[in-house]
């Protein structure tokens, strides 16, 4: 029995050491494990500096001011012939905020669920729209010398792996070949082991190493969020910066924020360029405003115009919108931008969950929403197609100038 009670009494011990030991890891998986969990998952958008490694980029300079000429939204919107509640729509879909901004005018803006606007969000894949960016600058900057160079010449580690002899443009059009599990319900999937790293510790670079092509590059579109941290490792070689120093000389400084911009990082400190950027929803809609505009802010080109139209226009069968072979959605692709179908001067950037930044050039409209939609994958996506219903009758509904109700 003595025998026994020291072996129980060195377990409790070891149990507890280890729990000491481990703890941030433990919480960050804790907090992992159930980032989406119905009851806590707005609450976990709103506070990702709780749960994972960050960095800041502080916001400097003056502060761009929208104007506002308030309206009430459409009451209705139709899709596939049907006629959806708006305000329904926005709370089956666990809105959390959304602005929508008429020339340079906030014509709504209302937040939702407890939060506020002074909440930060987070992006998830709208992130790699602002990554999508600054690799514009860098392009023009004639740092990344041609498109259709190979990621290796710039990240020697890839070689050996998926990524090597993959063209720069196949990544940024999301068809680099690379086999990657996207689901998020799947526990298994490359996204959730991803997310693991994150909690437990880990080199994104390393995990990129990992991965491996199971269709030749350029013929097919698969959504590849690994692509845009090797996107990432390029921009940090070709620059021979940190992401996050390139990223606020770039852009942030430029934007006249109202806020910082918060990136979750991994263990190494790399941000998570491929969603891991937290904002206050007025500064998503500088983004929107930004590229509605052309890449100007006050008479400045912060980003290139022909980057922009290059980055919003599909150039190969494979990314046009419309239906194509075994895609979950109809929406094209560009350079880390979605194109919906039947665009009119319209292109996004959509994150998991239903966060959205909508442009429509031709209403001289920008709309931001933020969400918390578990129900967001269901049916091979089709809450982006109901997405795009509304924000397009929205526009619309702004043409005239007349109060909507």
């Amino acid at each position: 029995m003595k025998q026994v009670t020291r072996v129980l009494i060195f377990l409790v011990i070891l149990v507890i050491g280890c729990g000491a030991w481990f703890k941030t890891e433990l919480t960050q998986l804790y907090y992992t494990v159930r980032l989406f969990d119905e009851d806590v998952i707005v609450s976990n958008f709103s506070n990702m500096k709780q749960m994972a490694p960050t960095k800041t980029v502080r916001r400097s300079g003056e502060v761009y001011r929208f104007g506002e000429h308030h309206r009430l939204l459409p009451t209705y919107f139709t899709y596939n012939d049907r006629y959806v509640d708006t305000g329904r729509w926005l709370k089956e879909t666990n809105t959390t905020a959304m602005i929508v901004l008429k020339g340079n005018d906030i014509s709504y803006e209302e937040y939702f669920l407890g939060t506020g606007e002074f909440d930060y969000r987070i992006s998830w894949s709208v992130a790699k729209s602002f990554l999508s960016a600054i690799f514009g600058v860098a392009v023009e900057e004639g740092l990344i010398a041609d498109l259709n160079d190979p990621v290796t010449d710039y990240v020697p580690d890839l070689v050996g792996s998926g990524y090597e002899g993959v063209s720069i443009k196949n990544i940024l059009q999301m068809s680099s070949g690379i086999y990657f599990n996207e689901d998020y319900s799947d526990f298994f999937s490359d996204i959730n082991r991803m997310g693991r790293i994150l909690a437990l510790g880990g080199s994104f670079d390393e995990f990129a190493s990992t991965l491996t092509r199971y269709r030749d590059q350029g013929t097919y579109m698969h959504y590849v969020s690994m692509d845009t941290h090797v996107l990432g490792m390029v921009l940090r070689a070709a620059t021979g910066r940190e992401f996050i120093d390139y990223f606020r000389e770039k852009l942030w400084s430029k934007l006249k924020t109202e806020g910082d911009a918060i990136f979750v990082t991994d263990s190494m400190g790399e941000p998570m360029v491929l969603g891991g950027l937290n904002l206050l929803t007025r500064d998503y809609l500088r983004l929107g405003k930004l590229y509605r505009d052309n890449g100007r802010l006050d008479g400045e080109q912060i980003i290139p115009e022909q980057w922009i139209e290059n980055s919003i226009t599909p150039d190969e069968p494979h990314l046009m919108p419309g239906p194509r072979d075994s895609a979950k959605t109809h929406f094209g692709y560009g350079y880390q931008w979605w194109i919906p179908e039947h665009a009119d001067e319209e292109f996004m950037a959509i994150g998991i969950y239903g966060q959205y930044i909508y442009i429509n050039r031709k209403a001289d409209v920008v709309i931001v929403k933020n969400s918390a939609d578990r129900r967001f994958m269901e049916n091979n996506y089709e809450s982006m197609d109901y997405a795009v219903a509304a924000f397009r009758q929205i526009a619309h509904s702004l043409a005239d100038n007349t109060v909507t109700n």
